[in-house]
């Protein structure tokens, strides 16, 4: 056997090593993800959610990508990487975005009070004082006092009704019959008609339709070129998946290509999951000076984007903001944060029309996790009562209940490892 020199020998130790813990590492991950996608998937078949996709990003990089079940049924289309689902109000995220770049451009101020841009608004019922007291600031951080559902009057009974209002007028019209329900900046309460301002206020300082501004401004410079508002393009049509509600064992499928009309700004983005990991990697930036960040500061500049993730107010904890012991929400504008102990996430869900989705940044390591699913399991927990107690047990199948907990396994097995 030839003798290795002992020069070469002190050289090829360390190498070793470092192979050996590189190897000793990929083994640990691939251990995490088979855990991960055991939970997951065996939640989704629990939950009989049809489709689904879950990506998990750390460092930048993405190290976990698992798609689930089916996009469309008879004939059956799997889930894959070019499937396209409905973001709902994730979108929320992007129009705040696109506020920020006008703010930075010098055209608006977000303490500016919405009437300044949208004078409709006069004809409000505001009981707690002027209508000037509520602000941009205030809508984006679902604080200015204004309903919930955008057209809380749709009968879902009725198929023949639009999904929701198609021009801006109709909202005009019903604007004297809209009150105020608290002062401007003094609580949270979601909102999602002040998105619709926000909406408004985009299209009238720059003068392009909401959707085109975005694809201008925010989507095509950051790669996102199989992203789009409301119905879809032609040629990809065939990629966009199909949703479901569940309720009570009974499956039944959603309206398909639907419109959002005028609230195509609080809830009308669609988009492959590969677009919105090209999104996430904008929020999680690059090193400073990297071409990369430069491209993206042609977008947003990296301070205002932080600046957006400054809590505004605590959320009150319900069905829709679900927290366990010890950890909280906290409204910030546009995005929500998310502290478990000592660790804060940046994020935004989005719920319409049978679809949920979900994502969450931490900046600090660069980590995001994003999931869509294609089906709303609804069932709650009054069907699922205790025969000897009457006491209310786990939801039977409940797509909500299931993306928090497994917000908060992630939480526990993915950004604490």
């Amino acid at each position: 056997m030839k003798r290795v020199p002992s020069r070469k020998l002190r050289a090829i130790v360390p190498a070793l090593f470092c192979l050996l813990a590189v190897r000793s590492f990929a083994q640990e991950n691939l251990s995490n993800a088979a855990k991960i996608r055991f939970y997951y998937e065996a939640g989704l078949h629990k939950n009989g959610v049809v489709g689904s996709t879950l990506v998990l990003v750390r460092n930048g990089q993405v190290v976990f990508n698992d798609r689930f079940g089916l996009q469309q049924k008879s004939p059956n289309v799997p889930v894959d990487d070019n499937t396209t689902y409905h973001w709902a109000s994730c979108t929320k995220t992007l129009t705040g975005i696109a506020i920020m770049q006008l703010r930075d451009r010098g055209l608006l101020s977000l303490d500016d009070p919405l009437i300044k841009y949208i004078p409709e608004l006069a004809t409000v019922h505001d009981p707690f004082g002027p209508i000037s007291q509520a602000t941009i600031r205030h809508v984006m951080a679902h604080a200015g006092g204004f309903r919930d559902a955008t057209w809380p009057w749709r009968d879902d009974d009725k198929e023949w009704q639009p999904f929701e209002p198609t021009q801006w007028s109709q909202l005009v019209a019903m604007m004297p019959y809209s009150e105020v329900a608290f002062a401007p900046g003094s609580r949270f309460s979601y909102s999602n008609l002040g998105v619709i301002f926000l909406g408004e206020i985009i299209e009238r300082l720059s003068g392009d339709p909401f959707a085109v501004y975005m694809e201008k401004n925010v989507l095509r410079p950051l790669g996102m070129s199989r992203s789009y508002y409301d119905r879809s393009p032609y040629f990809l049509l065939k990629y966009r998946s199909h949703s479901w509600d569940l309720k009570n064992g009974k499956l039944s499928e959603d309206s398909f290509d639907f419109n959002t009309g005028i609230t195509r700004s609080n809830g009308g983005l669609n988009a492959p999951v590969s677009d919105m990991l090209k999104y996430l990697k904008f929020l999680l930036g690059e090193i400073s000076g990297s071409p990369a960040s430069a491209e993206y500061e042609t977008v947003l500049k990296r301070s205002s984007l932080e600046g957006m993730w400054k809590p505004f107010l605590p959320v009150t904890p319900d069905d829709d903001f679900q927290s366990r012991s010890g950890a909280h929400d906290e409204v910030a504008t546009s995005f929500f944060v998310h502290t478990d102990g000592s660790l804060k996430l940046i994020g935004h869900a989005g719920w319409q029309n049978g679809f949920r989705s979900h994502f969450y940044i931490e900046p600090k390591t660069r980590s995001a996790y994003i999931v869509a699913y294609n089906t709303d399991a609804q069932d709650d927990h009054s069907t699922d009562k205790n025969p000897s107690t009457g006491t209310r047990g786990a939801p039977l199948q409940n797509t909500r209940s299931f993306d928090f907990a497994l917000r908060d396994y992630l939480i526990d097995h993915f950004f604490n490892k």
